[in-house]
């Protein structure tokens, strides 16, 4: 066992006097050599089992760090062997912890932000007391696990839409400003990802686009937003998931990428992000032979993330795995191995095992046997704890109700929002200028179609939604959800329900070459009533459509894009997005429908 000091709060706080700074800049300054110095000391002072807890960022149940609910407490002993946030601190001394909804961490922004306050608690309780980095996937879009109240923003391919950095940044601010304010110091976003294949079925638009410059640019623009704004950035999947057509949560993607087309496609938005000073960069549970001929996940690949990643791109700052309880990281390796396998690759922070004991001690013995040394695992502690010292939680590890009730949700935040939807909705056709549509002269609408669910958990559903502004805008407008796979029965009642309407808005989600949406929009537009379509989520979809007049694509069913959009059809807003990626026809995808740039105004 290795011999410590107690560490004194003092101590703790001399840490980061110019850590901020120096941290920022990446250069080895003199305050930085000092700064760098007080860490080392605190590294010296820590027992392994706190060491390789630093290395951890673990999800954990409960809405609190102390009290969760009995369900809570159940499927933590199961899962984890502990019953509470606190214990899971205290017995494994993890250096961060990750919140989702399905963990019941994101009821709301209060009680956030005691959770977060107690989680700090228990890291300034341990021998060592270090305080702890917690983090979330809040991309905005399609994917939020914080919901309202808190402010939702346009996605990354909406922005992409929107074309602009300046908005992309105010974005990420807003964005950035409310999860400091509840406690979460490190969000997995912006999605650094190329969404060159439309058949992508885990990022589309959760990617800026298909321009590897164009999203570049607006990557960068994001990385300041969220970190100007206090929270870490975490540009994702290095070395790039844009081109797979299977999702890594339940297998393991091939990229067949060369190098060539690697470097001109994937890298450019990753180089943008390390030059703008990202915090941290997440791997890919992705194959990519022509960058490791091993064909090991680029998780696990040392090739990739010491060679390229560390060594080409001279990147220092933190690597964080993505969820080591994916199935594309565990198809290879037992969950033993996958840890150990994955510090040796380059990783800093191994993120969500599935059984974090398992893990936990599996690098515990590969350090103790030698297979890792401790100066290995301590280059990446000390790149973790320059990060908490960077932000400041050294010093203020501790959020208020009153910081909550200021920021979160504010009035200014949620006008930003709705203004820069209303520059991502996009127009792509308007046949005999149908839109806008004039409230006097068709006054009475019907809104029918796809009710997916919503990814906070807290807007929606977006049939109503729409319906409920295009009637504050001056319409009467009737709701009939009709599903992603509407029956036969369905679409009659929807076809019955057009009669005597002046106009149809049909949302669409992901219409695919069987589905039944199809069905529904020829049929409405049969009647003669005119059909507008809104694409929910990916622009893909108008491909696939025959009959509508006039479709809008608003990348994504939270109500921030969903009310943008009916703005934009009432004439409120003109339509300010053009396609951040090629919409190719269905039955030929060699030929471009329409092409990346796209987009009509009035």
């Amino acid at each position: 066992m290795h011999h410590r000091a107690t560490t004194s709060r003092r101590t703790l706080l001399t840490v980061t006097a110019a850590a901020a700074a120096a941290a920022a800049t990446g250069v080895a300054t003199p305050a930085r050599a000092a700064d760098d110095r007080r860490l080392q000391q605190l590294v010296a002072r820590m027992s392994l089992e706190e060491k390789v807890g630093q290395l951890f960022v673990s999800r954990v149940y409960g809405h609190s760090a102390t009290a969760p609910d009995p369900a809570d407490v159940d499927a933590n002993l199961k899962e984890i062997g502990v019953r509470t946030a606190a214990e899971l601190v205290e017995r494994y001394h993890v250096g961060g912890v990750i919140y989702f909804t399905w963990a019941h961490n994101t009821r709301d922004p209060h009680q956030i932000a005691d959770l977060s306050n107690g989680i700090q608690r228990a890291g300034l309780a341990q021998p060592a007391p270090v305080p702890l980095l917690i983090s979330t996937d809040q991309e905005h879009g399609v994917v939020a696990r914080i919901g309202e109240p808190a402010t939702l923003l346009p996605g990354a391919m909406a922005l992409g839409a929107g074309g602009s950095r300046s908005d992309a940044r105010r974005a990420a601010r807003v964005g950035a400003r409310e999860l400091a304010a509840m406690g979460i110091r490190q969000n997995y976003a912006p999605v650094a990802d190329v969404n060159v294949n439309p058949a992508n079925p885990v990022i589309g638009v959760r990617s800026f686009g298909a321009d590897p410059e164009a999203v570049a640019e607006l990557v960068a623009a994001q990385v300041k937003g969220y970190q100007r704004a206090g929270v870490a950035a975490t540009s994702k999947h290095f070395p790039g998931h844009g081109d797979t057509e299977v999702d890594s949560h339940y297998g393991l993607p091939r990229i067949g990428h060369t190098r060539e087309q690697w470097e001109k496609l994937d890298a450019p938005p990753f180089r943008a992000a390390i030059a703008a000073g990202i915090d941290s960069i997440m791997t890919a549970h992705i194959v990519v032979p022509a960058l490791d001929p091993a064909e090991d996940p680029a998780t696990l690949s040392h090739p990739i993330l010491t060679g390229i990643l560390r060594e080409r791109l001279g990147y220092d700052g933190v690597v964080v795995t993505d969820s080591l309880g994916m199935e594309g990281v565990r198809t290879k390796y037992g969950d033993a191995r996958v840890p150990v396998l994955a510090l040796k690759a380059g990783c800093d922070q191994l993120l969500n095992p599935p059984h974090l004991p398992t893990a936990w001690n599996a690098v515990l013995k590969a350090v103790q046997s030698g297979e890792i040394s401790e100066a290995r695992i301590d280059e990446s502690i000390l790149r973790i704890l320059r990060l908490k010292a960077k932000l400041d939680l050294f010093r203020e590890p501790y959020v208020t109700h009153e910081g909550v009730d200021r920021t979160v949700g504010s009035p200014l935040h949620l006008a930003t929002a709705d203004r820069i939807a209303e520059r991502t909705t996009t127009l792509l056709l308007n046949e005999g200028g149908l839109l806008p549509l004039d409230r006097r002269e068709r006054p009475h609408l019907l809104v029918v179609g796809a009710d997916p669910a919503s990814p906070s958990g807290t807007t929606g559903p977006p049939t109503a939604t729409l319906a409920a502004a295009l009637t504050e805008l001056g319409f009467t407008a009737s709701v009939l959800s009709t599903g992603t796979a509407p029956s036969t029965a369905k679409i009659d009642e929807a076809v019955a329900a057009a009669a005597g309407k002046d106009a149809v808005v049909v949302g669409t989600y992901n219409v695919s070459a069987t589905s039944s949406q199809r069905t529904l929009v020829s049929r409405l537009a049969a009647t003669g009533v005119p059909v507008v379509t809104v694409a929910l989520r990916n622009p893909y979809d108008i491909a696939r459509l025959s009959g509508q007049r006039a479709t809008l694509a608003a990348y994504s069913w939270t109500d921030v894009e969903l009310r943008a959009a009916a703005r934009v059809i009432a004439g409120r807003a003109r339509p300010g997005g053009r396609l951040p990626v090629p919409v190719q026809r269905a039955d030929d995808p060699a030929q471009v429908l329409y092409p990346m740039g796209y987009g009509l105004t009035y």
